[in-house]
């Protein structure tokens, strides 16, 4: 047991709440801010006063939203470079075929293939072949095995609170906008659970109000 541990601190592989909780939820907010928020801004603006260029700057950045949530995380767990130049194959792919829950998908399997190309990293004289497979092996494996599954958790999770606020838009507002207001406070990432469930419509409204207003109590 000491031999292991010996090891997994040697590859600064450490399992803890606050790493996977807290570093890699809010790096891969900030991945999600770079690629998916970003280009939806400029798509808007492009749309509205009929720039394409600002279009297609926006589509880009879009359409790379998974490899760019994976890297953030990589970058956050402290990935050696051939671990976390893969990991954008990996977010690719979690996001592509987890459809509407990509961010949660992303979130999970870019930190188990993130870890456990760590692990493998530096270990071989062919660490070039090794280290890329093992972490790209991994991320896809999981992607095509439990990322449709968690996109659908997520999207019916996210579903269910749509559906709940629509029914009782007052209760459930004030109940969303709190809650997402809480979290801005604490050093998890609210944009990322927004983004994760897909909350939109009147739900998503009431969690940029409890942004709104937990921001302007802290100003």
């Amino acid at each position: 047991m000491t031999a292991l541990n010996e090891y997994l601190d040697r590859k600064d592989v450490h399992i803890s709440a606050h790493r996977y909780g807290i570093d890699a939820m809010s790096a891969m907010a900030q991945g999600l801010f770079a690629s998916l928020l970003i280009g939806t801004i400029l798509s808007t603006a492009g749309t509205q006063f009929h720039m394409d260029l600002l279009v297609q700057a926006g589509d880009y950045a879009k359409a790379v939203a998974g490899a760019a949530m994976a890297v953030s995380i990589g970058y956050a767990l402290k990935a050696p470079q051939l671990v976390l130049f893969s990991l954008i194959a990996v977010g690719s792919a979690a996001n592509a075929l987890a459809g509407a829950g990509g961010p949660l998908a992303v979130y999970v399997i870019t930190i188990i293939a993130c870890e456990l190309g760590k692990l493998v990293s530096k270990e071989t004289k062919v660490d070039i072949l090794v280290t890329p497979a093992v972490t790209i092996l991994v991320g896809v494996l999981l992607s095509v095995l439990i990322a449709p599954a968690i996109g659908r958790a997520a999207s019916s999770l996210g579903a269910l609170i749509i559906w709940a606020t629509e029914m009782r838009p007052f209760m459930m507002g004030i109940l969303v906008s709190v809650i997402v207001g809480i979290a801005l406070t604490l050093p998890i990432s609210s944009a990322a659970i927004c983004a994760a469930l897909g909350l939109t419509g009147l739900a998503g409204g009431a969690a940029v109000a409890g942004c709104c207003d937990r921001w302007s109590v802290l100003q």
